[in-house]
């Protein structure tokens, strides 16, 4: 299908079309999403495209309103472009008068007077106007709409694109990655050792409609907070490893795992709680179930107290706290509160990870961090939002924890980074997974976390940082278990790429 820009001379094509609306400076997953809403609606889908001005202001978006056209055309999902002079949404709803206008939720309540006439005469017109972000959903079907290679290939190319847009190349990269051992980190959270159990399935019980198994090996991960830190150590940076275990079997092969890697660690036993074991069962590479020992009730004062004091003897060691927080009890308020104090005032950047999987975290309790990591659903799940578009989204989530720095990650589709520029205005630059078939994802979150304590602590800008994460996501999700990823191996992924 081909885009095509509407002028005057074939206009006619397109009366009745579904129109959307915005300026699209930096095309992300949740465009894609909210374009793809709107193209079901029926008739040709057009954009009514916002010019290189906004009404009333000097504002100008990063691109100019023909690159931004190159790039929508790249998309293959519009139909045709109205160029709008600044914002005049009503002129193109004159030009063309659609059935359908398409907005996201975010102009539902706007109280714009363009969007109010533009509204008014659309309805004074027997057209319809619809309020959606998009189909959200956190799974991915691409891969049965297109070949596999045809997936990669442009996974590929929008990630080489998106290289462009930063002015990052390869060298950049690869000098970025040698900066990881200018890092001193200190990772902060719950320990969990991951099973893994291949098992042969024997058939359907008799006793009831339950699959049998039989156990064949097993094999144990660190894993939560403690793989943050093997994958920092790794990929060749300082850390140290401050969390809370039980006294068990688990802690000696975790105390094992730490001491090989010669990371700097103190675990702090607690006698009221087991050290957290996830058992996944495995039958030909797939996982059927998950079985988990584990407390979650936060720690007592006495516990704070004693990773307060671990935390401040390292002050002199670190200019990084990462905080990777699995919801099983050890990030306290008081912990929380203790640490942005002590950041504060030694001058220490603090990154922060609150997951939610079988447990509810809000990531919203980490407040004035340098760069927090969450994905979609613990987003929207802590704002209570299911139904604002990812950009809305995430510039709530910045103004509501005052967070410098967020990464959104969307799974299979990759992750955007949204940052201030030197105006104080939130902007945001996606970049695509680099692997669309992945064996196991359940450490990906980790080791992009990990990557960005590696280059922030280094001195690595934000951009080429995260560009460098999406190579050592891919790699994590590449095998079963949770496998730290080394440097010299994410250096050789850089370099065959072809950039």
């Amino acid at each position: 299908m081909k885009t095509v820009v509407i002028t005057e001379n074939n206009k006619d094509k397109f009366y009745g079309c579904t129109m959307t609306y915005g300026h699209f400076s930096v095309i992300h997953p949740g465009h894609i999403r909210y374009l793809s809403k709107a193209k079901k609606k029926g008739g040709k889908l057009v954009i009514a495209l916002i010019g290189d001005k906004k009404k009333e202001d000097t504002l100008k978006y990063k691109y100019s309103q023909r690159e931004r056209v190159d790039a929508l055309k790249m998309l293959n999902i519009v139909d045709g472009i109205v160029l709008l002079k600044e914002d005049f949404l009503t002129s193109a709803i004159k030009l063309l008068k659609p059935s359908n206008l398409f907005l996201g939720n975010e102009f539902r309540l706007s109280d714009n007077e363009e969007i109010q006439n533009s509204l008014n005469f659309l309805k004074n017109n027997a057209g319809k106007v619809f309020f959606d972000a998009g189909d959200i959903n956190y799974t991915s079907s691409y891969l049965l709409e297109e070949l596999k290679d045809s997936v990669q290939n442009k996974r590929i190319e929008s990630f080489k694109e998106a290289l462009k847009r930063q002015n990052i190349n390869k060298k950049n990269l690869l000098d970025s990655i040698n900066q990881f051992n200018l890092g001193k980190t200190l990772v902060l959270g719950d320990t969990i050792i991951d099973q893994y159990i291949d098992s042969e399935p024997l058939g359907i019980s008799a006793e009831a409609p339950v699959l049998v198994v039989r156990e064949i090996n097993k094999k144990n991960f660190i894993g939560g907070a403690a793989i943050v830190a093997s994958h920092i150590k790794s990929l060749g940076s300082n850390c140290n490893y401050v969390s809370v275990v039980g006294i068990d079997k688990i802690k000696k092969f975790l105390e094992s795992k730490l001491i090989s890697q010669k990371i700097n660690f103190n675990l702090i036993e607690d006698p009221s709680r087991p050290t957290t074991l996830k058992k996944r069962y495995i039958v030909e590479n797939q996982k059927i179930f998950r079985v988990s020992k584990l407390e979650n009730k936060f720690v007592q004062k006495e516990i704070e107290e004693k990773i307060i004091n671990s935390i401040n003897k390292n002050k002199n060691e670190i200019n990084t706290i990462v905080i990777s927080d699995f919801n099983y009890g050890v990030i306290t308020k008081t912990i929380l509160e203790e640490i942005t104090l002590f950041a504060n005032r030694n001058n220490i950047t603090l990154i922060g990870d609150v997951q939610s999987s079988s447990q509810i975290g809000h990531v919203t309790k980490l407040k004035n961090f340098d760069l927090i990591c969450a994905n979609e659903k613990e987003v929207r799940i802590s704002l209570n939002d299911h139904t604002s578009g990812i950009e809305n989204l995430c510039n709530d989530l910045i103004k509501i924890t005052s967070c410098k720095n967020l990464i959104i990650k969307l799974g299979s589709k990759g992750l955007i980074l949204y940052k201030y520029n030197e105006k104080k205005e939130i902007i945001s630059q996606p970049f695509p997974a680099l692997n669309i078939h992945p064996i196991d994802t359940a450490g990906a979150g980790d080791s992009l976390l990990a990557t960005m304590a590696c280059g922030i602590s280094g001195g690595v800008p934000i951009e080429i940082v995260t560009a460098i994460s999406c190579f050592v996501t891919a790699l994590s999700v590449e095998r079963m278990g949770n496998i730290p990823i080394t440097k010299d191996l994410l250096k050789n992924e850089v370099i065959n790429l072809e950039i």
